[in-house]
């Protein structure tokens, strides 16, 4: 990403000649003034920038700048600089919304170290607002199927690609990974979304009126059945059925589902009157279906008949640079059902969930941001604690952020259909700086066009 100015506003010239020199042998940009009122005209049209300012100025005060800049841009780290009976003024600014303070004198390295800190505040907090507004404007399946790992990105072109095709299809995943929701957009991006859309889970409903539900009954069928009921199946025709956990599905039920599969037609319990459905088959299963051929738990038959169109869904371990964009689009959704502010997340805070092997996958991530935001999450997953808390490592900058860099970069590629100079503008970043960038995170423009 562009790089964090510093602007530098200092009345003395001795003073400011000497921090403007420090901070670019720290590696910082410097635009230095004598002055507030410049500086502020600057920093209405910079956003990529940190202010240190000299309480005492000419004309407007450091105090009066920094409520002026407060203003404009509330999260813009403002760094004061006072004399020795100015202090507890400096701590009145911080109440007020200063980043921080120095007393002059000052070393070099003190200097360079605050504004060094305040400069990595400021870039994680752009890098957010950034991926903020991506989220807000993702459209179609990238805002359905949020991810940008690479089997993310190619089970979204197959589910389009996959989608208006009338062949049955069967999804595989962990407990947690978005069966569900793969199966929604096969059914959203297709004819069938004017139909309906039937979702089934076979491990949830109990096998004595497992029948009854999926191919529906007559009046006086059985004992109970006072009224004709339309079974899941016939409800679906001309839309989708989805088969959760074909797994659990029984035997006995396994036999009457490959029929209705091979005819494309049901027979309500009590008739005999066969009625044609045309509705597209989506089973999803945590298991290996074939596996479970071999131990005799599942119908060979039915799992070749299934088994036409494969798709497999990544736990999110191994799409771990998906998660500051999974938790951040899930911490904005809580916000927006609890009513709350969405909060900021330390750099170890999101350390720890980069780290976490998430068994529970996409679904644990999001409990963790629903929780995060009610502020009842205690430590995070994968957050150390007790004695060993002490002893984890601080989170480099370059860990927290690269992934959100790495999420933007990719987001911008993919909305430009691989145009590395349209990206470039929408990111306001140097061609040099995109492809040097492209070359550390492993991207080819030619994946997205």
């Amino acid at each position: 990403m562009n790089a964090i100015e510093v602007i530098l506003v200092e009345d003395d010239p001795a003073v400011r000649e000497g921090s403007a020199q420090a901070l670019d042998l720290a590696g910082f940009t410097v635009r230095a003034f004598d002055s507030a009122e410049p500086a502020r005209e600057l920093l209405a049209s910079q956003g990529r920038a940190v202010l240190v300012s000299d309480v005492r100025l000419p004309g407007m005060s450091g105090l009066e700048l920094l409520a002026a800049v407060r203003a404009v841009d509330p999260d813009l780290p403002v760094i004061l600089v006072t004399g020795h009976g100015d202090i507890a003024m400096a701590v009145q600014a911080m109440h007020d919304g200063a980043y921080d303070f120095i007393e002059k004198p000052y070393s070099s390295v003190q200097l360079a170290d605050v504004v060094r800190r305040a400069a990595d505040k400021r870039r994680l907090q752009l890098e957010v607002h950034e991926l903020r507004q991506r989220l807000a404007h993702s459209q179609g399946i990238d805002a359905a199927l949020l991810g940008n790992a690479p089997a993310m990105r190619e089970l979204r072109r197959l589910i389009l690609e996959v989608a208006s095709q009338p062949a049955d299809v069967l999804v595989y995943g962990e407990t947690g990974t978005g069966k569900e929701l793969v199966a929604r957009c096969l059914h959203e991006f297709s004819e069938r979304a004017r139909h309906q859309y039937v979702a089934i889970n076979c491990g949830a409903i109990p096998e004595t009126i497992f029948e009854s539900e999926l191919f529906g009954h007559e009046a006086g069928a059985f004992t109970g059945a006072g009224k004709r009921q339309v079974g899941k199946i016939e409800h679906a025709s001309g839309g989708t059925l989805f088969l959760d956990e074909i797994e659990s599905l029984p035997l006995a039920m396994q036999v009457k589902l490959l029929r209705v599969l091979q005819e494309r037609h049901v027979e309500r319990l009590g008739s005999v009157q066969p009625l044609p459905v045309d509705v597209r088959v989506i089973a999803a299963s945590k298991d290996d279906l074939q596996e479970l051929v071999k131990a005799g738990q599942f119908r060979a038959d039915l799992y070749y008949r299934l088994n036409l169109i494969v798709l497999h869904i990544p736990p999110l371990r191994e799409r771990r640079d998906d998660i500051p964009l999974l938790f951040e689009h899930f911490m904005l959704d809580a916000a927006r059902r609890y009513r709350r502010d969405v909060p900021s997340v330390p750099a170890a805070h999101m350390q720890a969930l980069l780290r976490h092997d998430w068994p529970g996958n996409v679904r644990e991530l999001r409990n963790a941001a629903d929780r995060y935001v009610l502020g009842l999450g205690g430590a995070l997953p994968g957050m150390a604690t007790g004695p060993a808390a002490a002893e984890t490592p601080a989170a480099s900058l370059a860990d927290q952020v690269g992934a959100f860099e790495r999420a933007l970069i990719e987001q911008a590629l993919r909305s430009a259909a691989g145009n590395v100079g349209a990206a470039c503008t929408a990111l306001t970043l140097p061609k040099q700086t995109m492809y040097h960038k492209m070359q550390k995170y492993g991207l080819v423009a030619d994946d997205y066009r």
